[in-house]
């Protein structure tokens, strides 16, 4: 069989690779000693007697007696030397580092075919092509003497070079794994870690996550807890664990969006950073006879659109909505990527789902404003606001950077794409200085990280309708360094339960121990301007 390709992180680490393992086979009408050839199998294969017999007394050409043998207890079976006793080598996909990057990377079956993740996405480019032999035998599987065979050989499959970098997906698992323990978050989180600049993604975090070595042992529940569910539940534990949120679960933003909001008001002419008294907040805001109330029922008054965003107030937002209006909101909402899928190289993407322009009336327009009663994808939402921090160019998300051919050394080199062009650089540059007040005096100070600038949104929002028992979706944005963007965070926390169950306290919180981190290990310089701790 052909060696699959490897999977490597942008520094050449290897996050998924082979290690030879054996195939133990027996050819019935070789066999001249078969009860040896039953005791030595029992033996080393720590086999039933009976299993055994029963292939080894089977008439046919080939019978597997079991796969996936380690090497040295391989190489003990063929010392042996028993007639009609076949030993061949074959790999078994390894995975170094267990759950790391987990429900990216995906996992093998039992013939090493992709299941899951790049895995799957990338079967054909990682499988190659198995190697055979051709002879001529009799009826029975025997050899024609003087008939030569002909070996063709393997050709191994192509290693891929990842965008995601090990020490960040390692940090962004850490600290996601402990905000959702802390927060009592049951249903999970997710972080993703964007180059604005070139879409690449430096880390794709989901929890719980699961070893890809076993795959089909969760380790996020008592094994006595696991037997007793029944096959179905086990099964669908199963699939709930292997999906990657972050692209195949859709949730609705909350004031994250407002990020959005503002930009295309900005770039509209339709609002100024600093207008004094723009907008009005008096805790409720009335659409239609309907009051919907501020975040956490807060009277702001006067708002510039730069106070409005500290405060994350949803009346402001609401106005600015109404100002906008739905056509104009949709038409970049399109252009922001939220109508289409992202192309992200992973399984089962899916698609948002937001109101159908015509069914739009006053009070969807209003809640749409400030992220609510729509759906998105997390990675629909950091690439959305890796635009807004690359001088409004959207970048498609890529997680393969390269692909090389094992064979001859060959490279080809998945370029960056940029999508299009959704905002100018000088709304890009306004909102960059509006969201580094956020952090700074605003909702988004529980991100602040000392020595660097952070420019960011908090986002909490409510369940919908129907689905109370989901509960809040917690979540931060951020955009670090604020004068040079070189990443872009996305925490996204289900369902906490704890104390505080806001983006503020929940999500900023992650963020800021994430880029406390990552910045300096990616060698951004820090500057004594910033000396919040």
């Amino acid at each position: 069989k052909a060696s699959r390709g490897r999977i490597l992180d942008a520094n050449g680490i290897v996050l998924a690779d082979n290690k030879t393992v054996c195939t133990i086979s027996v050819i019935h009408s070789q066999i001249d000693k078969p009860e040896e050839v039953i005791k030595m199998l029992c033996d080393n294969l720590d086999m039933d007697e009976a299993a055994v017999r029963k292939k080894v007394e089977k008439v046919s050409s080939i019978e597997t007696i079991k796969t996936n043998v380690d090497k040295d207890t391989g190489d003990v079976i063929r010392k042996a030397g028993l007639n009609g006793v076949k030993v061949d080598e074959d790999y078994k996909r390894y995975y170094p580092y267990d759950t790391l990057a987990s429900k990216v990377l995906g996992f093998t079956g039992s013939d090493n075919q992709g299941l899951d993740g790049i895995e799957a996405i990338y079967e054909n480019e990682l499988k190659g092509e198995k190697g055979k032999i051709v002879k001529m035998t009799d009826a029975r599987g025997g050899d024609i003497e003087k008939e030569g065979e002909n070996y063709v050989e393997p050709v191994d499959g192509m290693d891929l070079i990842l965008g995601i970098d090990a020490t960040i997906q390692g940090i962004a698992e850490k600290y996601l794994k402990q905000g959702c323990i802390e927060n009592e978050a049951s249903r999970g989180g997710n972080v993703i870690i964007m180059d604005p600049n070139t879409g690449d993604i430096l880390a794709m975090a989901t929890y719980p996550d699961y070893n890809l070595n076993s795959p089909y042992t969760p380790t996020h529940i008592d094994s006595k807890e696991w037997n007793k569910l029944s096959s179905e539940a086990q099964s669908n534990t199963l699939y709930s664990l292997y999906k990657n949120r972050a692209i195949s679960d859709t949730y609705e933003p909350g004031s994250v969006f407002k990020i959005i909001t503002s930009a295309v008001a900005l770039e509209e002419d339709l609002a100024t950073t600093d207008g004094a008294n723009s907008y009005k907040c008096t805790g409720v805001y009335n659409v239609s006879g309907i009051n919907i109330s501020c975040s956490h029922g807060a009277v702001h008054g006067n708002l510039s659109l730069r106070q409005a965003l500290q405060k994350s107030c949803n009346a402001a937002f609401m106005q600015i909505g109404q100002k906008v209006g739905v056509k104009t909101l949709y038409q970049y909402y399109d252009a922001f990527g939220f109508f289409d899928k992202t192309n992200f190289a992973s399984v089962g993407e899916a698609s948002s789902n937001f109101w159908n322009i015509n069914d739009v009336g006053p009070i969807e327009l209003a809640t749409m404003s400030f992220g609510q009663r729509f759906n998105i994808t997390p990675i629909q939402m950091i690439t959305a606001v890796s635009a807004v921090a690359n001088c409004g160019n959207l970048m498609q998300p890529r997680i393969v950077k390269e692909i090389k051919n094992t064979s001859t050394g060959a490279v080809q080199t998945i370029n960056p794409i940029s999508v299009r062009q959704v905002i100018s650089k000088e709304t890009s540059e306004e909102m960059l200085d509006m969201l580094e007040s956020v952090v700074t005096d605003g909702t988004g100070r529980y991100a602040q990280v000392k020595g660097y600038s952070i420019a960011g949104k908090t986002g909490t929002s409510e369940p919908s309708p129907g689905a109370e028992d989901q509960g809040n979706v917690a979540s931060f944005a951020a955009i670090s360094p604020v004068e040079s963007p070189q990443l872009v965070v996305l925490v996204t926390v289900y369902g906490p339960e704890g104390a505080n169950n806001d983006g503020s306290l929940v999500a900023g919180p992650i963020a800021a121990q994430i880029l406390n981190e990552v910045l300096p290990y990616m060698q951004v310089p820090t500057d004594s301007t910033y000396s919040t701790n």
